[in-house]
């Protein structure tokens, strides 16, 4: 009996879980997510991920659950994107273009950068790729640098993590071993990965 109104007890929060990403939709902390549950970090943690475990692994569920840095997401599965590409508008897909895979490149590998820094590094003016890459949600604004002129600096968000399948920056490939056949966004960038909500 006691075994039972645990499993109930653990069933509960999971679903609370669920209901918290699905209607919070964007990367939440675990410190905020611990705290609207109002349990511990290290229990909510614990929870957290032995949930994405079984979610993750039932092939009857069209969602899991993806950690993002310190922060966690309920997304659709991979397996799924040709579908969900059917079903959301046709704005809501796009292709990077090289010139933007440049640029995306540049900040991913030196965060956070100006746009000086970036037109340094490619030799002609980046503003517009910049914005484009800012409106796609692949980077935002990290503050500004106490120089003058307090220029803007850049960084890439944790949609950048999503859409190219990585947890942390850390698991970008390193530069030397850098090329074509390790990113393939033609195939990789339509928005979040297949993991679209």
């Amino acid at each position: 009996m006691k075994e039972s109104t645990q499993e109930t007890i653990l069933l509960n929060i999971f679903a609370k879980i669920e209901a918290i990403l699905f209607a919070y939709a964007d990367p939440i902390s675990i410190t905020k997510l611990s705290n609207i549950l109002d349990i511990n970090t290290s229990d909510c943690s614990k929870h957290v991920r032995d949930f994405a475990c079984e979610l993750n692994n039932d092939h009857n569920r069209g969602i899991k659950i993806v950690f993002l840095d310190d922060s966690v997401q309920l997304v659709s599965k991979k397996e799924f994107a040709e579908y969900i590409k059917n079903a959301i508008e046709e704005k809501n897909n796009y292709i990077l273009t090289p010139v933007s895979m440049e640029v995306l490149s540049i900040i991913a590998y030196n965060q956070p950068v100006t746009k000086g820094f970036i037109e340094q590094i490619r030799g002609t003016n980046s503003n517009g790729v910049v914005n484009s890459l800012v409106e796609k949600g692949l980077i935002e604004e990290s503050g500004r640098l106490d120089i003058p002129g307090k220029p803007i600096s850049y960084r890439t968000t944790k949609n950048f993590l999503r859409t190219f399948g990585l947890s942390d920056l850390n698991q970008l490939p390193p530069l030397e071993n850098l090329n074509e056949e390790q990113i393939s966004l033609e195939e990789e960038i339509i928005l979040g990965n297949g993991d679209n909500r």
